[in-house]
């Protein structure tokens, strides 16, 4: 008779999973450049349309998310979990194959719909088969390893683009997700189906869809920050007008809570929120996202503002990234192995509490920060802490919402943690762009020239170095900001029940 899994060997499958769908969310990112001339999209003027192979992934990835992660509480886990990698090998082999920008993007949608269903799922797995005392370390480690994919991702393109081509990345995806499907179908055999049969809510997974999308490219619409060299590289350019959009997420949200208030089969539960904890780690998790973001975009633009040449830009903003993202991995694993022996609030207020000492520390970049002596070790370090503060969030958070879900609705509580965590990200990003464009045009108008002739190369270094210390004033005041934020995260925290 077949050795039945061990909760172990499930959390391998589905982690191996989950990493492959991490890797390919970011990967993209060094291999824009060769997917743009390979599709022939003219630059600049096909900027915007270049943009979309990010946006349809992102978009589509979370879009996804509610739906897969209540089917999976209607239908079973391991069909779910199964489906999604066939969905990402369908994509993996249609992208490389793809001999158009529309066909390209077609192929992202399925790989992305398959990457984006795996994370809530496999944590929903990981719901079924840990017993309470066991579930955060359990997905810690998962957190973990979705944190190390964003890692790998862009050094595993930048490795793809120099030895071979950006089709090696699905080339390779092929035989991965082959293995990940042999094993989730015999890992997820034995776990429990649901017990009774539910209808899906289409009309509400209609509504919460297409409010979910209209957000999304209304958000991406405002955070429009190119990453080149800051605010003072925008050309003049601002944000594309997003209130429509804005308006249709709206109007289609309030749909689905109207639908949702009177389904029989909702496809959120809106009791979920009225649960103990439920709500307050969800909220904690936007928040979350919202200064993540500022982080991870702000610290590569304050480094390109400073340094002297671009490849020097690029290593550095990506040293001193994957220092912070490397520390979110490893105390994505302590904090669920700390929440286990302390509980829930504990755990999550340090983790706060390092994110806002970080943040503070880096509000002060301005004052230090001076051209060749810029201090980029104390920048790397105080980058690790705020790493520490975020990885130690992840695992007492994520725990919290699955502990005060019920056994049946594990999964859609799963996909609810993913997607305030990445909208938070979108929020934070939009928010961040019209707040630092408004200062910029404030600050700028303040720089002092010195009386001498246009033509005068003192006068036009007076204006470098002016628009480099606005830029630079700009970004970390938005590092001071992410300490208010995260301090209304610690104080939500303080309302989260050890035993919810």
């Amino acid at each position: 008779m077949p050795r039945k899994p061990s909760p172990t060997a499930i959390l391998a499958v589905v982690a191996f999973g989950v990493f492959v769908a991490a890797d390919d969310l970011t990967v993209v990112s060094t291999m824009l450049r060769p997917i743009v001339f390979d599709l022939g999209i003219p630059l600049p003027d096909g900027l915007d349309q270049a943009a979309w192979i990010v946006n349809v992934y992102l978009i589509a990835y979370v879009v996804v998310m509610p739906f897969v992660g209540r089917l999976s509480d209607l239908i079973g886990r391991r069909a779910v979990y199964v489906g999604a990698l066939a969905l990402f090998l369908a994509g993996s082999i249609w992208v490389p194959l793809a001999g158009s920008f529309n066909s390209f993007l077609a192929g992202r949608v399925l790989t992305a719909v398959g990457g984006g269903a795996m994370v809530p799922v496999g944590m929903a797995v990981l719901g079924d088969v840990y017993p309470r005392d066991k579930r955060a370390t359990a997905l810690g480690a998962l957190g973990a390893i979705d944190t190390a994919g964003w890692v790998w991702g862009p050094l595993y393109g930048a490795l793809l683009i120099r030895f071979l081509s950006w089709r090696w990345q699905f080339y390779l995806n092929i035989p991965l997700a082959l293995i990940g499907i042999a094993a989730a179908w015999w890992a997820l055999a034995d776990l429990p189906r649901p017990a009774r049969n539910e209808r899906i809510d289409w009309w509400g997974t209609i509504a919460l869809s297409l409010s979910l999308l209209a957000l999304n490219i209304a958000l991406l619409n405002s955070g429009d920050v190119q990453s080149a060299g800051g605010f003072a590289s925008l050309n003049g350019s601002r944000p594309a007008v997003s209130w429509p959009y804005y308006l249709a997420s709206l109007i289609s949200f309030a749909i689905f809570l109207f639908i949702e208030s009177r389904s029989a089969s909702p496809l959120i539960p809106l009791s979920l929120f009225r649960r103990r904890n439920f709500g307050t780690a969800v909220f904690i998790n936007f928040l979350t996202g919202s200064v993540l973001i500022i982080a991870m975009v702000n610290v590569p633009l304050i480094v390109n503002v400073l340094a002297v040449d671009v490849a020097e830009a690029s290593l550095l903003s990506g040293g001193l990234l994957s220092g912070m993202t490397l520390a979110m991995a490893i105390f994505a694993y302590v904090g669920g192995r700390l929440t286990e022996r302390w509980r829930y609030r504990p755990v999550t207020l340090v983790g706060l509490w390092l994110c806002a000492l970080a943040f503070n520390w880096m509000g002060r970049w301005q004052a230090t920060a001076v051209g060749d002596h810029t201090p980029y070790a104390q920048m790397a370090w105080q980058l690790v802490v705020l790493g520490v503060g975020f990885g130690l969030v992840i695992a007492p958070v994520g725990t919290a919402v699955i502990n005060a879900a019920p056994d049946d609705q594990r999964g859609v509580a799963s996909s609810l943690v993913i997607v305030m965590r990445l909208i938070g990200m979108s929020v934070g990003l939009s928010g961040l762009t019209a707040w630092g464009l408004r200062r910029f045009d404030v600050l700028r108008t303040q720089i002092t020239l010195p009386d001498l002739p246009l033509s005068d190369p003192a006068y036009q270094q007076a204006i470098v170095d002016g628009l480099t210390h606005v830029t630079v004033a700009v970004l970390t005041e938005t590092f001071l900001i992410s300490v208010l934020l995260v301090a209304l995260a610690w104080v939500i925290a303080l309302a989260l029940k050890p035993d919810g």
